[in-house]
């Protein structure tokens, strides 16, 4: 299942019920449950990474001076786990698989009765009834892994996560990821993710997180990639081969700084929002990958500028002339930048035509 499918499908899951995810490394699971528990939920998130547990860690420690006190035999229990049965959370067990075996015993009471020890009348912790449970185990020949006992596999609504190019360039473009960065994953979908299976223990490969990684050092660090390749810096581009290396491997570096190198801006955001009858010519003649990173770079452009109607009516002339599909993700561009001005001034020349779309599409999928 993708990720957007599963956004979609999990909703329904009641909160009673655990969800498991399977998928490789560098997938983003961790982003996946945090993003549902922000934006779907609006709950707190308790990330627990249980390869890095002792058994006490998840299911408690003894507490030897109330046992003096009165010869019960009680448990201090993790505070991750008391704040979960004291308010509603995501609770995110992740790496599950390579966890100890008491510490997996412990998720299966956690995932089979929502309970984890006794406190000092015998009642058992009982998480939150509004607490949701995820899990995430990693597929790879790299880990060294735990077989999960098969009952409390049959606990799960389980989802294998498939990594899909098109789920990737969604997240990268909601979290503001460099354009030409898109743009070079959109072409070269190869270099996304490896297969860790098929190499050497130990190589550094890319996958979509160290991709983000990448992204967020180069932000750090100030870098624009527009304007490495506007002015053809070899010294920057040095720096950016040097930087891809420790996150994506040689050969992802090398083809990514190739990129950058031989890339050349045929339009401009510039030349679309002033000049656009201008170019029009040059436009027809772009390709889809290169009007998509366009598309995405009009949105940074209306976050931080007011436009004039003329330029408002210069981006809308380039929505009338993308498919449908960019038609779509133009208009949620704009829309997401929450520049309120720019948004009515494009929707003045633009909206009608948007509903006319949408309509026709629907009656050609009836039909």
């Amino acid at each position: 299942m993708n990720i957007s499918n599963f956004k979609k499908t999990v909703k329904n899951i009641p909160a009673d019920i655990a969800v498991l995810l399977r998928a490789g490394t560098g997938v983003g699971k961790s982003h996946i449950v945090g993003d549902l528990a922000k934006n779907h939920y609006k709950l707190p998130l308790i990330d627990v990474r249980g390869s890095t547990m002792s058994e006490g860690d998840a299911g408690g420690y003894p507490d030897i001076e109330a046992m003096k006190e009165n010869g019960i035999m009680t448990f201090c229990m993790p505070s991750w786990f008391i704040r979960a049965c004291n308010e509603p959370v995501v609770l995110f067990l992740d790496e599950v698989n390579r966890s100890l075996p008491g510490v997996q015993q412990s998720f299966f009471q956690l995932v089979l009765d929502r309970q984890l020890g006794n406190d000092a009348n015998g009642n058992p912790y009982t998480l939150h009834p509004e607490t949701r449970v995820f899990a995430a185990v990693n597929h790879g020949a790299e880990y060294d892994v735990n077989e999960m006992d098969p009952a409390l596999l049959r606990r799960f609504w389980v989802c294998d996560l498939e990594n899909t190019k098109d789920d990737w360039i969604s997240y990268a473009r909601e979290n503001d990821h460099d354009p030409l960065l898109i743009e070079f994953l959109n072409k070269n979908s190869a270099h996304l993710r490896v297969d860790t299976s098929t190499v050497e223990s130990g190589t550094v490969v890319p996958t979509n997180a160290s991709w983000s990684r990448f992204d967020q050092t180069l932000k750090c660090a100030g870098i624009d990639l527009k304007k490495i390749v506007s002015r053809k810096s070899n010294r920057r581009t040095s720096m950016i081969y040097n930087l891809a290396l420790g996150f994506v491997g040689k050969e992802a570096a090398i083809e990514f700084t190739d990129f950058i190198k031989k890339y050349e801006i045929s339009l401009s955001v510039e030349d679309i929002i002033d000049r656009y009858d201008e170019v029009l010519d040059t436009i027809k003649s772009t390709s889809n990958d290169r009007i998509n990173a366009l598309i995405d770079q009009i949105g940074e452009h209306c976050k931080s500028n007011e436009w004039t109607v003329s330029q408002a009516e210069n981006v809308s002339k380039l929505a009338r002339f993308v498919s449908e599909e960019m038609l779509i993700h133009m208009w949620s561009v704009v829309s997401s930048t929450k520049k309120l001005k720019n948004i009515q001034k494009f929707h003045k020349f633009i909206g009608q035509h948007i509903v006319d779309v949408v309509k026709k599409s629907k009656e050609d999928r009836d039909n």
